[in-house]
């Protein structure tokens, strides 16, 4: 029974980015960043609140970034997904837009809404709307011959990145997390799908306990 019902889910599909960056003019960003919080936006249409804050089974959880050990090898709910996703999304739009301005780069802007506030549907929903009301409107910024020359290498050894690929940078990051999503989400399903299934069979044991119990007439 609960196999057939995640087999109807709709599985995560490969979300394709451009092979040449530099190739993509502002309003292809636009239709990117759109296509891909609509994407994620389904992929979070048959959850409920009580799945957003599921702890799912993760035995490959690491988070280096963790505030706690405890943290370390926690795995990721829903909120967190979500959060986390966003945010980096938005920081690689700032940066992206002062670097299309010919600004250079000074440093990170990075600011991630604490998970843990995250629990219910309408929250993860709502900040992926604002996050994408945010980087949509910071491709506003980039101005009509943006300074594609702008570059700068964000990581040791890592590329060299100018405003398309700083921009392209976040939509990556969160196509990676595609499949993170539908795999807690399912769990999510089947954890409620068997807690309501357990529950049933036991007001049907009690009711039938009830019944044999009752004294006779």
């Amino acid at each position: 029974m609960l196999w057939g019902v995640l087999q109807k889910a709709e599985p995560a599909m490969d979300f394709p980015l451009p092979n040449d960056p530099t190739s993509v003019r502002p309003d292809g960003l636009v239709r990117l960043t759109n296509a891909l919080m609509d994407r994620i936006e389904q992929l979070l249409r048959r959850c409920r609140d009580a799945d957003v804050t599921f702890v799912p089974v993760d035995p490959y959880a690491v988070d280096h970034a963790a505030a706690t050990l405890e943290e370390a090898n926690q795995a990721w709910t829903l909120g967190h997904i979500i959060v986390h996703l966003t945010a980096t999304a938005e920081e690689s739009a700032a940066l992206a837009a002062e670097q299309a301005r010919g600004v250079s780069n000074h440093g990170r802007s990075r600011f991630e809404v604490p998970w843990e506030t995250v629990t219910t549907v309408g929250q993860c929903r709502a900040r992926l709307a604002e996050s994408r009301r945010m980087c949509l409107a910071s491709l506003q910024m980039w101005p009509d011959q943006p300074h594609l020359d702008t570059t700068y290498i964000p990581w040791e050894d890592g590329p060299v990145m100018g405003p398309n690929e700083r921009y392209l940078l976040g939509l990556q990051h969160a196509v990676e997390h595609l499949e993170q999503i539908r795999e807690v989400a399912d769990q999510a399903l089947t954890a409620r799908l068997q807690k309501a299934f357990v529950g049933r069979w036991r007001n049907r044991l009690r009711g039938r306990q009830g019944v044999a119990a009752a004294p006779s007439k």
